[in-house]
């Protein structure tokens, strides 16, 4: 039996191996008991996959993002398999890997149950048990149709060139590329158990799944499409041990306990009314006072940093978007035009760009008054499919904090520096301290201007990004069609990333729009446009805020900063005179006079999350003292009332969590 040579490349170690004819991956790695498969060549590959001579393999680990979704999209496999021995009419959509997890589409006589997921997972631990093989076979399009005769949406998937033969999509040709089908065979048979038109790679084995979930069930149309049947789609997460799955568990469990919109609910700090629409927020009194602090903080910052104000209306004639190009490049995320004069279309508007670039080309103007920064809580409109949408997240109306500025391409550099470490340090202010940016590039099939301007203007970017010292991510493809962008990604209290800031670099709408500034020569000259959204939209942010504090605000933000809870009825009076004199100093300060008792009173503050109690009782009053009881249930007690006034005005004004 003759010889191979293959490199074995382990990150930047190279070790060159001879190993006999035939040697698959599998052999090669092992004793690796986290190694699932190979990397040849680029490609990935099973570890059946049979080594060639002078082949550069490379291990694929189960922790590394390729290998998760291996993982995950064999256990998707065996979700599949388990539905159709429990229910052999149901027909197989697609089965893809997902952001921690999977999921897999079935045509079904009815909406599964909860008792349905838990049968099916009983199932799976079964079929686990068995330690089905993963078996690949190469099928040509007529066999791939024979073998799958009985499932209409596979066949429809090898009839669709160029996206077909892979139960997620993946790029195989009919005709030009490979079509496999997966076999999973009994271990000591080699009988058949269940098949799937599938790219794969996979696991070994099924038994070589460490440990999975199922999750919910939802409607889902056949490819996206709203014209396609409904589905049932089941979603599972899968990890490579039942260590990492309890954690994962136990992070969707605190999450959930964080949604924006169960707090917006219990704190009644806002709502999504029906009779208004998906997508559509209400802003409740306390809601309102968050809202409102938010809004003043930013407004005051940004007026220190140069920044005026604008404002602009709700809806514009269509001409303006054609003239920016949004109704070429934007025009599926707008609503419906309007005919509100003979002929002419009116928009609701997406964005407040288009209308801040008529502000700046209102009247003449000169280099001296630049950078022009111009800044509006501007509202918008954008008509997001109701299966998106969710809750302020992700509206269909919202307000930006929106600025463009307008300077010299000599000032170019030194205002987007100053710009990103005005973003980064307000964001700071708020509370988010973890950060990393994003550089999002052209995208070559959806892009407005010149080669060398895009490259200008994504170098610059670039070099501005790196001074800040955080991680820099690439995002190839990701920019607007007018030009590159940063953007600020931002950790919560649990570790999720939230995109925040984006900060775009614009040489196009300058040109559309034929905006000029005479310059020291007396020449009319082009300005350099920067876009710029701290907050994104203040809808989201505060759901990002509220998920991040879980409810309870800092007290600077906190819509009541501190509650009065009088020991007995006689107390009232004296801590309604205390919030008397702490709302002069600009706190927010209530006092709880109900009929409950006062350990009810103080279990509903804790409710709602509340920075500050303020207790009185006899003692308090003969000594014209109040006790101050904290979020983590500590109290001191004592407290003189001009000194606990002192205390709370300096508390709000440090901006700090207590």
């Amino acid at each position: 039996m003759s010889d191979v040579r293959v490199i074995i490349q382990r990150d930047s170690e190279r070790e060159e191996r001879v190993v006999t004819t035939g040697t698959t991956a599998a052999e090669l790695f092992a004793g690796e008991r986290t190694v699932i498969a190979a990397r040849v060549a680029g490609e990935l590959k099973d570890l059946a996959y049979v080594v060639g001579e002078g082949e550069q393999v490379e291990p694929v680990e189960i922790s590394s993002e390729d290998g998760l979704n291996i993982l995950r999209h064999s256990t998707a496999h065996v979700m599949a398999q388990a539905v159709q021995e429990l229910f052999p009419e149901a027909k197989l959509g697609i089965g893809p890997p997902v952001k921690d997890g999977f999921y897999y589409d079935f045509d079904v006589e009815r909406p599964f149950t909860p008792e349905d997921l838990k049968a099916v997972e009983k199932k799976m631990q079964e079929i686990q048990k068995r330690g089905q093989r993963f078996s690949r076979r190469v099928v040509s399009d007529e066999e791939a149709r024979a073998e799958l005769s009985g499932e209409p949406y596979k066949l429809e998937l090898i009839g669709i060139k160029g996206s077909a033969g892979s139960d997620d999509g993946a790029d195989v040709e009919v005709g030009s590329g490979e079509l496999t089908i997966y076999d999973n065979l009994d271990p000591k048979t080699g009988e058949l158990c269940w098949k799937d038109l599938c790219r794969g790679p996979h696991l070994p084995t099924t038994r070589t799944i460490p440990a999975f979930k199922l999750m919910r069930n939802a409607g889902a149309y056949w490819r996206g499409s709203e014209k396609n049947p409904m589905l049932q789609r089941i979603y599972g997460t899968a990890w490579p041990s039942k260590e990492e799955l309890k954690a994962h568990l136990e992070f969707l469990a605190e999450a959930e306990k964080r949604d924006h919109r169960k707090l917006g609910s219990e704190l009644d700090l806002f709502s999504i009314p029906d009779q208004i629409g998906s997508g559509l927020a209400v802003f409740h009194p306390k809601g309102g006072i968050i809202r409102r602090v938010m809004e003043d903080y930013s407004r005051r910052r940004h007026e220190e940093e140069g920044y005026e104000f604008v404002y602009t209306p709700h809806a514009t004639k269509g001409k303006l978007f054609e003239t920016s190009g949004h109704l070429d490049w934007y025009a599926d995320g707008m609503y419906p035009p309007m005919q509100l004069d003979e002929g002419v279309d009116y928009y609701l508007k997406p964005m407040n760009c288009p209308m801040h670039n008529l502000i700046f080309d209102a009247r003449g103007r000169s280099y001296r008054e630049l950078p022009l920064r111009l800044f509006e809580f501007g509202t918008v409109y954008r008509y997001e499919k109701s299966g998106v949408v969710h809750g302020l997240t992700r509206a269909r109306g919202f307000t930006q904090d929106d600025a463009h500025i307008y300077c010299t391409k000599e000032q170019m550099a030194d205002e987007l520096d100053s710009t990103l470490t005005f973003v980064l340090n307000l964001l700071r202010d708020y509370g988010l301290t973890d950060f990393y940016l994003e550089l999002s590039t052209k995208d070559p099939e959806k892009f407005v201007g010149s080669d060398e301007v895009w490259e200008e203007a994504t170098e610059t970017l670039r070099k501005v990004a790196e001074k800040q010292g955080l991680p820099l991510v690439p995002d190839p493809g990701g920019a607007a069609f007018y030009g590159p962008k940063i953007s600020v990604q931002a950790k919560d209290a649990i570790g999720r990333t939230w995109q925040m800031s984006t900060i775009q670099l614009d040489f196009n709408l300058p040109e559309r729009f034929d905006l000029e500034f005479t310059g020291p020569d007396g020449s009319k000259q082009r300005p350099v446009m920067i876009h710029r959204a701290l907050f994104g939209s203040i809808e989201r942010f505060f759901a990002v805020l509220l998920e991040h504090y879980a409810g309870a605000f800092p007290a600077w933000l906190a819509p009541v900063q501190a509650l009065g809870i009088p020991i007995g009825d006689a107390h009232v009076p004296y801590l309604q005179e205390f919030a008397a004199k702490a709302r002069k100093r600009g706190l927010r300060v209530e006092v709880d006079s109900s009929s409950d008792r006062m350990q009810k009173k103080i279990r509903n503050a804790q409710k709602q999350k509340l920075p500050f109690m303020v207790i009185a009782g006899d003692e308090d009053m003969a000594a014209g003292s109040v006790s101050f009881r904290y979020r983590d249930g500590s109290q001191e007690n004592g407290i003189p009332i001009e000194e606990a006034i002192e205390k709370l005005v300096k508390v709000v004004e440090d901006r700090v969590q207590v």
